[in-house]
């Protein structure tokens, strides 16, 4: 589904009328949280999650959390949201699809080995039984079920925590506050102009970090006429990124997070942009969902991020990394 537009809008009368619905969505998540017993795999597990639903950039934190624990004995652990894979399943990238193990799953897998797995007690016992000296988990701040370590929320510093209503209400998959209180750290991404490290205050270490493409693809679409899609949890974000690198946008399509493209659809797409003498261009995110064939049409804008302390970030995980992290560069990602 699309995120809806009155989330992030301030509280109206969508969010009035689907409050006590929001209040029961609440409700049910505490009790799953008080009745479960954690269980833990022996190695250390960190979680790179949310309060939110879509958007907030997990996916680029978890692999820099990974890339920052500098080891190969690091695994990755998703729910393979949008596959149809239960697993626990180990990620190949050149057997499976988007289809199989999901949109994230096969980003995290370009990296480090990646498990699937709907159970993830299940799943991060086989990363364990497979040499995992440190498991980055994507999502799952909101599952009980697995003992944590370290748990790091993630906020998109423009939309912060929306209207502050829970599902369907709002974005929040549970309260801040209930959040905040299971949270070791919160990562904010991009600027800051939701007031997220104000709503925080001192009760958490706040790292601010952002992401910025890459270098050369940035320098290749400068000046140049795009058309760009992309089926993320907020598209817009996106556009604002291409804007920002100085491409000249005469086309934009959102589509619904983990949007499944159709060969037909991608060939629309194609055309139109052609018809514009434009190139088409999406996410990393949403190139791994497009058809085979349709990949060499589409200009793919990768993305990374970059804090702006990368030691405070080295000394949050110094305690769970399986080797030494070596000291940051100021501009480390």
């Amino acid at each position: 589904m699309k995120t809806p537009a009155f989330w992030y809008a301030p509280p109206g009368a969508a969010a009035r009328l689907l409050s006590p619905a929001g209040r029961l969505f609440a409700a049910i998540g505490r009790v799953r949280r008080a009745s479960a017993r954690p269980e833990h795999p022996g190695v250390p597990v960190i979680c790179v999650g949310n309060l939110v639903a879509g958007g907030a950039g997990k996916t680029p934190v978890a692999l820099a959390v990974a890339a920052a624990l500098g080891s190969r004995g690091v695994h990755f652990l998703t729910r393979g949201y949008g596959g149809r894979e239960k697993g626990p399943v180990l990620v190949d990238p050149a057997s499976h699809d988007a289809a199989a193990v999901g949109d994230e799953a096969l980003l995290l897998a370009q990296a480090r080995p990646t498990w699937v797995a709907r159970d993830r007690v299940a799943g991060a016992r086989s990363a364990a039984g497979a040499g995992a000296e440190a498991i980055v988990m994507d999502d799952g701040f909101q599952n009980a079920r697995l003992g944590k370590d370290l748990s790091i929320l993630v906020v998109d510093g423009g939309a912060g925590f929306g209207n502050g209503h829970t599902i369907p209400a709002g974005p929040l998959r549970e309260p801040v506050d209930v959040g905040l209180a299971r949270a070791d750290a919160v990562v904010v991404l991009g600027r800051d102009t939701a007031g997220v490290a104000q709503r925080i205050g001192d009760r958490l270490p706040v790292l601010q970090a952002r992401l910025t493409p890459d270098p050369a693809t940035a320098r290749a679409l400068r000046g140049q006429r795009v058309v760009a899609f992309a089926g993320i949890g907020r598209p817009a974000k996106f556009f604002e990124t291409l804007g920002d690198m100085g491409a000249h946008l005469v086309g934009r399509v959102a589509f619904a997070d983990h949007h499944p493209y159709l060969p037909d659809e991608v060939m629309r797409l194609v055309e139109h942009a052609a018809g514009l003498g434009a190139s088409l261009v999406t996410t990393a995110k949403d190139a791994v969902r497009l058809p085979p064939d349709a990949r060499s049409m589409v200009r793919v804008v990768p993305v990374s991020v970059v804090w702006d302390d990368p030691a405070a970030l080295g000394r949050l995980l110094s305690s769970y990394a399986p080797s030494p992290i070596p000291p940051a560069t100021p501009h480390g990602h």
